[in-house]
């Protein structure tokens, strides 16, 4: 596991892409929304996972958070993906984390693993792959 630096100048501005990755993650967690896009390239490539309830790609920062964050935020309460563990090669980044939330409608907690992927080009995150138990999310949204 890398050591990140938190709330320091070096790290704000670092283009290393552990950084990027991680900063993405604070600002999904603080929903803020335009930091999120801070760390997106203008031409990412974002794929939820067949199966998820927002499968797809979606390109552009602005098309990542209004169709993926936004709907998340609209659907769950307090949706937090909690970044466990990185491993670095390079401009890729993989992330072993944890989704929780509680879905809205049927008021049914979600605690799943996930692993995403990331690489990182120029200080931006330019494609995230995800990969998750579907079946998991699917059944705390069912009543």
């Amino acid at each position: 596991m890398i050591e990140i630096p938190r709330g320091t100048a070096e790290f704000n501005e670092s283009a290393a892409p552990a950084d990027v990755v991680r900063r993405q993650y604070l600002a999904s967690a603080h929903g803020d929304l335009a930091a999120l896009r801070a760390t997106l390239a203008d031409d990412v490539e974002w794929t939820e996972m067949a199966g998820f309830p927002l499968a797809g790609t979606y390109r552009t920062p602005k098309g990542v958070t209004s169709n993926v964050m936004e709907r998340l935020a609209a659907e769950w309460q307090s949706w937090t993906a909690h970044d466990d563990t990185y491993v670095v090669a390079g401009e890729n980044v993989v992330v072993l984390a944890r989704y929780t939330a509680v879905h809205k409608t049927t008021g049914k907690p979600l605690a799943v693993r996930v692993a995403h992927h990331f690489v990182v080009r120029g200080g931006r995150i330019v494609r995230f792959e995800q990969f998750t138990d579907t079946a998991l999310v699917r059944e705390a949204m069912t009543r």
